[in-house]
């Protein structure tokens, strides 16, 4: 249903990209219904491996054969609950780009870190990780999302400052492993209690280029509101 309510309101592809990143159970059906449209479909996590004895797991053989586009890999409750770690997290990036989908990498610095004067350290450990191996023709299509771990739940919030200030360290980071080319084709988004009425704030600043929205993004309405702030 949410995805008959959007599919034919979405900004042409040309202007912006809409995603939506569903649970593995409803990717065949929301695939097909997408189709045509504009509106592009993300899993929310992947195996690493094609095929073998890994019970539970979704390959990425089997996205790329139900037409997904994106996959979101390392999300913080992932690496905090489900033992995601840097490695896997790497391991996840290049499978993914073997079977043509597009890789959402999120990084970020717990409460502990940012108050300790180490985001930056983490931040760069996790990004440089995550582009282990990724050839430089493939990294400007890596998808690299900021998530501000210490203003989930804390009760402390990001500014649009502090957001593209990791950003742009993001950025900085990854000309450093490859070049200010391919740095500037990476979009980084900004994942943190996005909503309708900050996200115009935010993708004003200089190194922001896109969000990852949590619940401001679950009902129609709301996700198209997203959008209309971004387009005007």
């Amino acid at each position: 249903e949410f995805v008959e309510a959007v599919k034919n309101k979405v900004p042409a592809a040309d202007i912006v990209d809409s995603v939506v990143a569903a649970p593995f159970l409803a990717l065949d059906r929301i695939v097909a219904d997408a189709k045509g449209s504009d509106l592009k479909i993300s899993a929310e996590n992947v195996h690493f491996e094609e095929s073998g004895a890994f019970t539970g797991e979704v390959s990425p053989v089997m996205l790329e054969d139900l037409g997904v586009q994106y996959v979101i890999i390392g999300h913080s409750e992932r690496r905090a609950m489900f033992a995601e770690t840097d490695e896997t997290v790497n391991k996840k990036v290049l499978a993914s780009f073997a079977h043509k989908l597009t890789p959402i990498v999120c990084v970020g610095e717990t409460l502990d870190e940012r108050e300790g004067g180490k985001w930056q350290s983490v931040v760069k450990n996790q990004v440089t990780k995550a582009f282990a191996g990724v050839p430089s023709d493939q990294a400007g299509d890596v998808v690299v999302a900021y998530e501000p771990i210490w203003a989930i739940g804390t009760g402390k919030s990001a500014s649009s400052d502090d957001a593209n200030e990791v950003c742009a360290y993001i950025r900085a980071t990854v000309a450093g492993l490859y070049d200010e080319a391919t740095a500037a084709k990476v979009r980084i988004q900004y994942g943190g209690s996005v909503k309708p009425a900050t996200i115009g704030e935010l993708l004003a600043q200089s190194d922001i280029d896109g969000a990852l929205v949590g619940g401001a993004s679950l009902q129609p309405e709301s996700f198209l509101a997203l959008l209309d702030a971004v387009t005007g």
